[in-house]
């Protein structure tokens, strides 16, 4: 005990306390894991069930969030797919009506976008089938990220005639991208922390707000880096935000075309199960890459 507490890997809270890990402790404990817990076979089930009853990527990212909060007891989070790193696999217009339009965006990251566009002198549904086509010769396969330009590339390639049902369903489509501009996290099983506040030091208030912080959290979590257990693992006060001092965060990055797209992980106290956890993120980063056809 001695030489551990002198290595500064042990060391006692309070002075009547006994001794605990400190984050360089848990950092050799990590890093020595010779092999990672691996979920069960019910825990294996539950992931496929639930990945494949999604239809989209909003309830794909929506379920992966949940399950797990579920499976680890922490505070899960998965990051959106960032614009610049997302590409337009289709766009769709169908016809709803005489004055109506529904106008589709799909990403190759799985994202489907739709909006109801209101064309109320009418239109030919030749003329949309046209502009369909001219749509995904523009931009079928190209980044999100240029989508705009392109757009006024093609508002001259449609006849006077046509010209503000084009406008219209280009300044709509413009709209949908954009909406992919702004990156965010999910979370879940937020109140797991309120049942482990006893290993926060002090109020869990801090950890609460510096999680609710999207931009910051976004920064954080997009700068770690995989370890050899295949996750980006962040002990104690190697988090650079002063309010996740006393929390852990484990990431793995999840992929769609054979490249990493965002991160999904968990946030706990630095008093958790690091095996259990490390293997129930790298196996959901898994299965969320196959329900997005990734590698």
């Amino acid at each position: 005990m001695a030489i551990l507490e002198e290595e500064e890997l042990i060391a006692a809270p309070h002075t009547s306390s006994g001794r605990v890990p400190t984050d360089k402790g848990y950092r050799m404990f990590v890093d020595r894991l010779s092999e990672v817990k691996p979920i069960s076979n019910a825990e294996r089930a539950a992931i496929e069930g639930f990945l494949s009853k999604s239809s989209d990527l909003d309830e794909t990212l929506g379920h992966t969030v949940r399950l797990l909060s579920q499976l680890t007891n922490q505070v899960a989070l998965v990051q959106y797919p960032s614009l610049g790193r997302a590409s337009v696999r289709h766009v769709e217009l169908i016809a709803i009506d005489e004055k109506k339009l529904l106008l589709m965006l799909i990403s190759d990251s799985g994202r489907i976008q739709q909006q109801v566009v209101d064309v109320p002198g009418g239109y030919d549904l030749l003329a949309i089938e046209k502009l369909r086509n001219l749509l995904n010769e523009s931009v079928a396969g190209k980044p999100l990220a240029m989508v705009s330009e392109l757009m006024k590339a093609l508002k001259s390639k449609q006849s006077a005639g046509d010209q503000k049902v084009t406008e219209k369903i280009i300044s709509e489509l413009i709209l949908l991208v954009e909406a992919n501009n702004q990156e965010k996290v999910l979370l879940a099983g937020t109140s797991n922390l309120a049942r482990r506040e006893q290993d926060f030091p002090g109020s869990i208030s801090p950890v609460l707000e510096a999680i609710e912080e999207q931009v910051v959290l976004l920064k954080l979590i997009s700068g770690m880096q995989a370890d050899q257990h295949g996750v980006s693992l962040s002990i104690g006060r190697e988090n650079s935000i002063d309010a996740l001092s006393n929390a852990s965060i484990v990431v793995s990055g999840y992929e769609s075309s054979g490249s990493e797209i965002a991160k999904v992980g968990v946030i706990g106290p630095t008093r958790m199960d690091y095996s259990s956890n490390i293997g129930a993120v790298r196996a959901v980063a898994r299965y969320l890459t196959q329900s997005l056809g990734g590698s």
